[in-house]
């Protein structure tokens, strides 16, 4: 019997991630509170759904990840990021971003999980200094960037878009090169692509990588603005509530058990 669990309303505890689906569904239900996504996030698990449906959470096996200084950064594109082609901006435009990246086709991929509910709640979370965009520009106009959110010493990518060759590239060069200079351990890329391959990622079992976050999400985040500088290092107290009950969902015979 494969079984999804529905999330509780009175507190933001998560079943754990170990118990994802063999597609790496995990739950449904809940809220996208800045509490909520951040509790998922340090322990591995997060939001992906049409706008239509609950919201469903996941935990991917095997998981992508990048580690900081170890990005594959061909020739041609350290010329690109040298000859100052492009502007990056850091948390200057956090939501044209996400409207961007819901937006601009992708190869293979139709319609888009980053709908309204998700776009204020990300924005929530940027607001609050969980979240952050690398934003590169031409001729003082937007033309690709990336997001995601910070805990501990771990960021978790969530999407990029480019409208120009390299522009995404480009973002996550200046993104890489930032979270190096900060000692982030991991970059978690979520699902593998070519795209992110080609910059040096590489997927590995999901227990290891809970393993990993649960010890870096523990180290002090930085908080804040990371454009300008105004950031303050803080200990988030992330805690997961043991023995929280979950009501089970039998999905093959859409009832609860």
């Amino acid at each position: 019997m494969e079984v999804i669990y529905q999330l509780n309303d009175d507190d933001c505890s998560f079943p754990s991630a170990e118990l994802a689906n063999r597609d790496g569904l995990l739950a449904f239900g809940g809220d996208l509170s800045p509490e909520r996504l951040l509790m998922a996030y340090a322990n591995g698990i997060f939001p992906w759904y049409n706008e239509l449906d609950p919201i469903l959470w996941w935990s991917l096996d095997p998981r992508l990840i990048i580690r900081p200084g170890e990005m594959k950064v061909s020739k041609s594109l350290r010329r690109t990021v040298a000859s100052g082609k492009f502007e990056v901006r850091i948390d200057t435009n956090f939501e044209n971003v996400m409207l961007n990246c819901a937006t601009v086709e992708r190869d293979g991929q139709n319609g888009t999980w980053i709908h309204d509910e998700m776009i204020d709640a990300y924005c929530n979370l940027h607001k609050m200094g969980f979240a952050h965009s690398f934003e590169t520009y031409k001729d003082n106009e937007l033309v690709g960037g990336l997001y995601g959110l910070a805990i501990g010493k771990a960021f978790f990518g969530e999407s990029m878009f480019h409208k120009v060759s390299d522009a995404s590239k480009v973002a996550f060069c200046h993104l890489h090169e930032f979270l190096k200079q900060h000692d982030f351990k991991i970059i978690d890329c979520q699902q593998e692509t070519p795209h992110l391959k080609s910059l040096g990622a590489f997927a590995i079992p999901r227990k290891d990588f809970l393993d990993e976050i649960g010890e870096l999400v523990k180290m002090p985040t930085l908080k804040g603005n990371w454009g300008t500088g105004n950031t303050i290092e803080v200990l988030l107290k992330i805690h997961q509530e043991e023995d929280v009950e979950f009501r089970c969902y039998d999905i093959e015979n859409q009832c609860f058990v």
